[in-house]
């Protein structure tokens, strides 16, 4: 017999699959708690039992993608097969992979967006000024998500270029890969002009990196 607790993570659990799949077809105007409650197949009231509103449910969606995009570059950094340089590209081609298949998820792990305190978007180091939040706070929850996906990130640097370095090149690889990534979606890349790819961008990346590991 399935218990009341145990309801309520399923319907849960339902509401945050269905947001993440509206959010990838239509985007963040797509996403609305009786959509969303209707393609999870629940009680038109069951949205409002779980989130405040719509920001807390698509809060609740991006800090799961921070937690998966982390534990994966969490599974690269502690693999002892890979190299470093073989790791820092498989983190940078983690978060170009989630701007291919999911680019609406993506802008909104990346956004600035009012410049309202809870947002992400006023950049990864507002991490650490925001690490203290209340335990159970959605937005608090997101930024420690992110803060851990940074952590990760940038052990990976840090084996590459050495401590001293790790923030000016972890800025430059995140930069440059979210830069990378927007030109990607955008079609500007495979132009005539241009005719590069993001594969081969960021593999150039990695290696101009790696060689500024060597000689500092």
């Amino acid at each position: 017999m399935v218990t009341r607790t145990e309801s309520a993570a399923l319907t849960r659990r339902a509401l945050l699959d269905a947001a993440a799949e509206l959010l990838d077809l239509g985007g963040p105007e797509a996403v609305t708690l009786r959509e969303v409650g209707a393609r999870a197949g629940v009680s038109r009231g069951a949205p409002y039992r779980h989130f405040t509103g719509k920001d807390s449910l698509l809060t609740a969606v991006t800090t799961e993608s921070w937690q998966r995009i982390a534990d994966q570059i969490h599974a690269l950094r502690t693999d002892p097969a890979l190299s470093a340089s073989t790791k820092l590209r498989g983190a940078l081609h983690t978060l170009i992979g989630v701007g291919r298949d999911q680019p609406h998820l993506y802008q909104m792990l990346f956004r600035r967006s009012g410049h309202r305190p809870e947002e992400l978007g006023e950049g990864l180091d507002r991490v650490r000024r925001q690490l203290c939040g209340p335990a159970g706070d959605p937005a608090a929850d997101r930024v420690r998500a992110a803060g851990r996906f940074q952590d990760e990130f940038l052990a990976i640097v840090t084996d590459l270029v050495g401590e001293r370095n790790t923030r000016h090149y972890g800025a430059l690889l995140l930069t440059s890969t979210h830069g990378i990534a927007d030109m990607e979606l955008s079609g500007h890349l495979d132009t005539e002009r241009l005719r590069t790819t993001a594969d081969e961008l960021i593999d150039t990346l990695v290696r101009m990196v790696a060689d500024a590991g060597e000689t500092t």
